[in-house]
């Protein structure tokens, strides 16, 4: 079994800064894509940010050159850098995962359990 585990929301002043972590455990054989996810009270949920496991990003319009995605594949881990945070950037944040369990299998995807992100003053 394959658990992630995300850390590093919480209550944070307009302009402010938080970094997010999410840490894969379990059988692990390799992690392709890592994305983290965001939903905000009454709406759907939606990208933020993904990283392949070969480092390239993207990123959703309105966080772009304020968040930064990154990962440590030795550590299973992935990051979110979010800086200049604004009230609208509130929601809980999910990180995701495509792990491979086993050689030759396809990846199958995983959820963290959320952490939540507020920017308020």
């Amino acid at each position: 079994q394959v658990q992630l585990v995300e850390s590093g929301g919480g209550l944070v002043q307009p302009g402010g800064s938080l970094r997010l972590s999410c840490a894969a455990s379990g059988t692990i054989f390799s992690i392709y894509d890592m994305a983290w996810y965001r939903q905000a009270p009454g709406k759907l949920r939606e990208l933020v940010a993904a990283i392949t496991i070969g480092g390239s990003t993207d990123y959703l319009d309105s966080v772009k050159g304020r968040f930064t995605i990154s990962r440590d594949n030795a550590k299973n881990t992935v990051y979110l850098q979010m800086n200049n945070l604004k009230p609208e950037d509130t929601a809980v944040y999910y990180c995701n995962a495509e792990v491979v369990l086993a050689p030759v299998t396809l990846p199958d995807d995983y959820w963290g359990q959320g952490t939540q992100v507020t920017v308020s003053s």
